[in-house]
């Protein structure tokens, strides 16, 4: 009987040792600088210690956003998902004592409360608050408001940061009580096409917080007083103006309390330098789209050049790239020439007319003109900067003419 011997078979390498180093490379991912309004005005009003609300469909990245903030803040990101929990899980739970008629019942809190106070710090993120029922929001309440949950207190080194979708892509969603939604910074959270490419490329933007400048924080505070305070004056209705309907009850909305959290982000925005879109995103988030405009108007009107001093020195006036901002700068100059009328600011004025001619659309120029040239004294020479002005003003009145029977012989022929 021949014997036969086999060679031993080889143990095949545990799949699941493989299908796991598949899955580190798989999450290998690296981050960029990168221009991203949104994510700039999260991670401002993060830094100004305001509660974040980011609005957006199922999918669209806003866990995995929070996810990279909290990693590259270096903050320990905890995760709770506001719809599975009970209103005791935010107010604490009883637990009787030895002898409550004398001690009381204190609120135990739940353990990642207990978690986040021991780190001293970390970033709170409340996930699926349209869907958590009126009785958990109204819970809610006081762990956005105070910072309390149960007996503990929240140290400031933790942030606040939620996330909805809308009622319209919400599983059995509730609308925003009017008391939470006025606590936050509202953000609307869409996808840039070209970041998720590159992201699941392996690349995705960096979140950073703002490079604040010390010697600019007094100015900031005092421009953002002046700014908020300047509009509340002149439009007191504003100052309270609860929406009519209940969806924009769940949203921002003008109360002195989100007044006070915009005129903290303006100073925030101010001393970090921010664009213009950064900021509108967070005013507009947190006092609604009209007030919030209302608002950028002014800060706008802040911004620009004193007439006096153009009118002082019209060879080196800066004037505004904006139209709507440089028809308002030329108008004070002229309403400036006619409260105090003299030939030297007569001919600046001219000037700085001429000014804006050479460097922007003379349509601007034509109304404030027309009004300088009203305001000329009989013993007054006119400057040789009208004649090239008359030129570009009439051709832009013909060119306007124009354009006017255009339309009118267009509708003339249909």
């Amino acid at each position: 009987m021949s014997m036969h011997t086999h060679a031993p078979l080889a143990v095949p390498e545990d799949q699941l040792d493989v299908a796991r180093d598949l899955l580190t490379l798989l999450s290998d991912t690296t981050t960029e600088p990168r221009p991203d309004a949104q994510l700039e005005a999260l991670t401002l009003a993060v830094a100004a210690d305001l509660p974040v609300l980011l609005w957006g469909e199922p999918g669209i990245g806003k866990t995995a956003a929070l996810t990279q903030l909290a990693a590259a803040l270096d903050l320990p990101l905890t995760t709770v998902i506001a719809s599975v929990h009970e209103p005791s899980d935010f107010s604490g739970l009883p637990v009787v004592g030895d002898d409550p008629a004398e001690q009381g019942i204190p609120m135990a809190p739940p353990d990642w409360a207990v978690r986040l106070v021991r780190a001293g710090r970390g970033l709170l993120f409340l996930d699926e608050l349209s869907t958590a029922p009126p009785a958990v929001q109204a819970a809610l309440l006081r762990l956005v408001l105070e910072r309390r949950i149960g007996a503990l207190q929240l140290p400031p080194g933790v942030r606040i940061v939620a996330a909805a979708n809308p009622p319209s892509s919400a599983a059995d969603g509730w609308e925003l009580s009017p008391p939470l939604a006025n606590r936050f910074v509202h953000l609307q959270w869409t996808h840039d096409h070209e970041v998720v490419v590159r992201g699941l490329g392996g690349t995705w933007p960096r979140a950073a917080l703002p490079r604040l400048t010390p010697a600019k924080l007094p100015d900031a505070v005092d421009f953002a007083r002046r700014a908020v305070c300047g509009l509340l004056a002149a439009r007191p209705k504003l100052v309270h103006q609860l929406p009519g309907s209940e969806t924009r009850r769940g949203g921002p909305w003008p109360s002195p309390r989100s007044w006070e959290m915009t005129l903290r982000l303006i100073a925030f925005a101010t001393a970090a330098d921010v664009s213009r879109d950064v900021l509108s995103m967070l005013v507009r988030g947190t006092v609604g789209d009209g007030p919030g405009l209302e608002l950028l108007a002014s800060v706008d009107r802040m911004d620009l050049p004193d007439p006096e001093a153009l009118l002082a020195d019209p060879a080196g006036a800066e004037l505004p790239e904006r139209g709507d901002l440089r028809q308002a700068v030329l108008d004070g100059v002229v309403a400036a020439v006619r409260q105090r009328p003299d030939k030297l600011r007569w001919d600046a004025a001219w000037a700085l007319l001429a000014k804006a001619i050479e460097t922007g659309a003379p349509d601007l120029v034509v109304v404030p003109a027309t009004t300088l040239a009203s305001l000329r004294r009989e013993d007054w020479d006119v400057p040789e900067s009208i004649e090239r002005l008359a030129g570009a003003v009439s051709l832009s009145s013909r060119a306007d003419r124009a354009a006017a029977r255009t339309g009118v012989g267009t509708k003339a022929g249909r």
